[in-house]
């Protein structure tokens, strides 16, 4: 059976945050940002059920599916990935968009309540690396439309080597090149993760050092132009 990229579902949230979980399990990232030892597994579940909920509305949320002949969604999530939209930095927010961030905001709060806490979340070095991301967007983002700013991509391990992860990244990087507008992502990995998106046509821009005394999480910012035939 062949493959089919499919807008997110209110009924693919717990196999996308499943597929997220095993992938990120061994991210530098994910490894720096929480203290594995408080981490509650079940209270991610939660705040990322909340986050696809927001990314329903707000984000490009996609998720990689088997085709069946006919009810898609008894399919398993084999890949997921969110993308933000471009949004030039001179134009306001909306009303909308504000709304949705604050009700996301929210939930989050509740969240955070209803588990005594983050979960794990360290969050001096979650605002560390949020004052990385300034600077670094601050120095190399400079194109006035904004950019497709690629957040999360995901791939089960039975789904690995199909082409999943790259069936993921053109459903958006084609639009990106109809639109002449540029792509954006950030990795913890460097081996293998950084040749893998070189080959999709991302190149090196910066690297972003976020240090907690000895503690240190690189991240590599890539860039891809709008391809043209």
């Amino acid at each position: 059976m062949g493959i089919e990229i499919l807008p997110l579902t209110e009924a693919d949230i717990p196999g996308v945050i499943q597929v997220i979980q095993h992938a990120f399990a061994d991210d530098p990232y994910f490894k720096w940002v929480f203290d594995g030892s408080k981490f509650n597994k079940q209270r991610n579940y939660n705040s990322l059920a909340a986050r696809c909920r927001w990314g329903i509305n707000n984000a490009i949320f996609q998720v990689a599916k088997e085709k069946f002949p006919s009810d898609s969604s008894s399919s398993p999530v084999l890949g997921v990935s969110c993308w933000l939209p471009p949004h030039p930095p001179s134009k306001p927010e909306s009303w909308y968009s504000w709304y949705q961030d604050w009700k996301l905001s929210a939930t989050q709060l509740l969240t955070n309540i209803f588990y005594l806490g983050r979960g794990g979340l360290r969050a001096n070095r979650y605002w560390i690396w949020k004052d990385q991301q300034q600077k670094a967007h601050a120095e190399i983002w400079d194109d006035p439309r904004g950019y497709y700013f690629c957040n999360i991509v995901a791939v089960s391990p039975e789904a690995q080597g199909k082409g999943v992860g790259r069936m993921l990244f053109e459903s958006v990087t084609k639009i990106a090149d109809e639109e002449g507008v540029k792509c954006y992502l950030e990795s913890s990995k460097n081996v293998p993760n950084v040749q893998i998106y070189e080959r999709m046509g991302f190149e090196m821009s910066r690297t972003m050092e976020c240090r907690d005394g000895e503690d240190v999480c690189m991240l590599y910012c890539m860039m891809r132009n709008p391809k043209t035939e």
